[in-house]
């Protein structure tokens, strides 16, 4: 390791950064998220969640195999300046980052009025086809976004409230036939952690321009888990692990009319009883 290397490395070696290298590696070797010589593209918005996920991704890793970095960039337009364009390239060059980044309109036609319905999914669909496309230019395999933690929780209740499904961000999701994989090397760590890490490691502060940024249905999600915890304070843990523990037989997922086997023992039936099931 060059001397550089090595001071920038004492200065990051803190318990918070040895904590989330921990959990960040154990997700990755979890779920299968890095191979060795993999190309890994990262998604970086220069909010602090995207660069500490870079921040991370770019130091020595104790268990995962080899990789490369490339942190990808798509500015949406909202900014007639692009003063945020131009603080996120200084701290990409500043930081010797290899780094591609492109100045876009995506954002202001996702809240333009030809699509006033839904501009967070149009904007987020269109942003991710451009990196996808940049990944395949770039010989990138893996796709790596900063979603911790809490926006895996928000996005299952985001789901269940609005799409009709029980769903949520996976850790390592292949598209394109297994082609590429978007993974999500902080699904262990917490939105509080990552943010005490950014200001830990002095993040610049870049301002995120997006006018429905204050007003979605995921900062709504965000505050109601907020008010919960006042109640009790696992409650987005509890939601965590309870997607680690889902029990099939207890959900809608058996057509009305068909038949449920019959089979059960009197403590598989007293059981059920518990769980709200009904006799007659």
């Amino acid at each position: 390791m060059k001397k550089e290397d090595r001071t920038i490395m004492e200065k990051k070696e803190t318990k918070l950064y040895l904590h989330l290298k921990k959990w960040l590696e154990k997700a990755a070797l979890d779920y299968g998220m890095i191979e060795e010589g993999d190309r890994v593209l990262v998604g970086v918005s220069g909010g602090l969640d995207s660069l500490a996920l870079l921040d991370l991704m770019r130091t020595p890793m104790i268990f995962l195999p080899n990789f490369s970095v490339l942190a990808v960039n798509i500015d949406l337009g909202f900014e007639e300046e692009y003063e945020t364009y131009k603080a996120l390239e200084a701290y990409l060059k500043a930081g010797g980052y290899e780094y591609v980044m492109e100045k876009t309109d995506i954002g202001v036609f996702s809240h333009s009025e030809k699509n006033r319905k839904n501009p967070c999914f149009l904007c987020s669909r269109l942003r991710k086809k451009r990196i996808v496309e940049i990944a395949e230019d770039h010989g990138c395999n893996k796709i790596a976004f900063a979603h911790h933690k809490d926006d895996i929780i928000e996005t299952l209740l985001l789901n269940i409230f609005y799409a009709r499904e029980i769903s949520t961000m996976v850790p390592n999701q292949p598209i394109f036939s297994g082609k590429f994989h978007i993974i999500r090397p902080l699904a262990y760590i917490a939105e509080e952690l990552v943010k005490r890490y950014a200001r830990e490691r002095l993040f610049p502060i870049m301002e995120n321009k997006c006018p429905t940024s204050r007003n979605s249905k995921r900062v709504y999600m965000k505050n109601l888990l907020d008010e919960l915890e006042k109640d009790n304070k696992d409650i987005r843990a509890n939601i965590f692990k309870s997607m680690m523990h889902v029990k099939t037989d207890y959900l809608l997922t058996q057509k009305p009319g068909e038949a449920s086997g019959g089979n059960n023992s009197i403590e598989e039936i007293s059981l059920d009883m518990e769980r709200g099931g009904t006799v007659g």
